[in-house]
């Protein structure tokens, strides 16, 4: 059955990687390396797995894939009723970051959070994540804004928390490789003199449950909230007037659309000016189809992971579809971050987990419980109350460029206001990560500058007009 009761202590010995023949190894690979050089000229640096941090005394330390998550992020046993209620912090030391002239660390200080949230299902669920107060001085319109910051994909093991990625940059430990490359964005808003805070949604990081991927619910309600629980930071110098903009990309982009069309339900009192939403999986159907057989086909064992986390009667349609491959995979993935998931299970064709040898699209299409799940997650039915950048890129084959054009259709068609960027660069390789990576690297200055725009006060303009003439 699929993992959905959480046993977060692993290693290489018990959760085996299930690797396919070297072909598709050494092209991932060299994925991975790239990416570790990247964090590598952005001055991270490798910590070992004993270097996590200490577990308080007497309670048994968490350990996923050789990494000792430290105490503060095991969740209590009871939560406050508040949503955005702060349950925890302390210090976080920041990975990169230098001495000030006067005295205050560059780019600013870090606070590690743990706050309350409610999950899909409508239960409280505590999330960690971090807030940081810039070192530079806000020079936009009105008090000093906050971005509420969504990463991209960075794995379900614990160990893979983004907030845990701004102290460790570069996380190796026993067969698992986190690495924080959202941190650069972070950095530009503080460099801007922006407050950050980051989540790390539902169940990643916090030890008590599996990180639910992609559910847009628990991911939209787990960043507004930690826009409400970033007020209550002691010395914020955030203001109930303070501009809040919502920020992500991938994963994230997913969940910053969700919580975009959320926030006037769910947190009308989130002071909301703009979003970025940038290759969101708005229609998990679709996006299915491209990761299937891709260098990132293991999110596919997050995904149903997750859901057969919050929708227990799942398990026996999930037990019945998979074999023994598929089994063993699932469980293997639910402690991988995404180096590890390219890894052990870059290029997979999902037809050799299933017990029929259909693809799970082809079984999901079939099962009316799996496509009403899937449905339930489909992002573009509520409108937006404030301005919406979308960026796709047109040759993005993992997260496809035509459900995210749709998403903007549909938002359009509500009457929101959406500013849609379509990225055209040329193929820069099928199924390989580099015409969804590209685009997140060429269009994040502008995404930045868009929202620094929406923080100081300056009105967006919709090009919902001109929808019928964009690629």
């Amino acid at each position: 059955m699929s993992p959905r009761k959480i046993t977060r202590s692993s290693s290489t010995e018990n959760a085996p990687h299930l690797r396919e023949p070297r072909r598709p190894g050494r092209r991932a690979g060299r994925l991975v390396a790239a990416s570790v050089a990247a964090a590598a000229c952005l001055g991270a640096t490798a910590v070992p797995a004993s270097a996590a941090g200490p577990t308080s005394a007497g309670q048994e330390p968490v350990v996923s894939r050789g990494v000792t998550i430290p105490a503060f992020y095991n969740p209590p046993a009871q939560l406050p009723a508040a949503d955005g209620t702060l349950v925890r912090t302390e210090p976080l030391p920041l990975g990169l970051s230098l001495p000030g002239l006067d005295g205050r660390r560059l780019p600013g200080t870090a606070t590690r959070l743990m706050y309350k949230s409610t999950d899909a299902g409508g239960g409280p669920v505590a999330v960690t994540g971090a807030y940081i107060e810039p070192s530079a001085a806000w020079k936009g319109g009105g008090p000093r804004p906050l971005v509420a910051l969504a990463s991209g994909t960075m794995g379900q093991g614990d160990q893979c928390a983004p907030s845990l990625s701004l102290q460790h940059p570069l996380t190796i430990g026993e067969g698992t490789v986190s690495i924080g490359y959202d941190n650069l964005a972070v950095y530009r808003f503080l460099a801007a003199g922006a407050a950050v805070v980051v989540t790390d949604y539902a169940g990643l990081g916090a030890t008590d449950r599996l990180h639910t991927y992609v559910n847009r619910l628990d991911e939209g309600h787990a960043l507004l909230d930690a826009a409400r629980a970033a007020r209550s930071v002691a010395g914020t110098s955030l203001t109930p007037e303070s501009r809040v903009g919502l920020y992500g990309y991938s994963q994230g982009g997913g969940a910053s659309a969700s919580a975009a069309e959320l926030q006037p339900s769910y947190a009308p009192d989130v002071n909301l000016v703009g979003t970025y939403a940038g290759a969101p999986p708005a229609d998990l159907t679709e996006v299915m189809k491209g990761i299937d057989g891709s260098a990132l086909a293991g999110v596919l064992g997050w995904s149903i992971n997750g859901f057969a986390q919050t929708y227990p009667e799942l398990g026996p349609v999930i037990d019945a579809h998979t074999n023994d491959v598929g089994k063993a995979a699932l469980k293997d993935t639910s402690t991988m971050c995404v180096g590890d998931a390219i890894l052990g299970h870059g290029f997979t064709d999902s037809r050799k987990w299933t017990a029929d040898g259909r693809s799970l699209a082809a079984i999901i299409a079939a099962e009316p419980e799996l496509r009403a799940v899937l449905d339930r997650q489909r992002i573009g039915n509520l409108k937006p109350a404030t301005p919406v950048r979308l960026a796709t890129g047109v040759q993005d084959d993992i997260v496809g460029h035509a459900q995210a054009r749709q998403l903007a259709v549909d938002w359009c068609r509500k009457g929101a206001s959406v500013t849609y960027e379509a990225v055209q660069l040329p193929n820069l390789g099928d199924k390989i990560l580099t015409n969804h990576l590209a685009p997140y690297l060429t269009d994040q200055g502008s995404a930045v500058a868009w929202m620094t725009d929406r923080l100081s006060g300056r009105k967006a303009s919709s090009n919902c007009w001109s929808m019928p003439i964009q690629p």
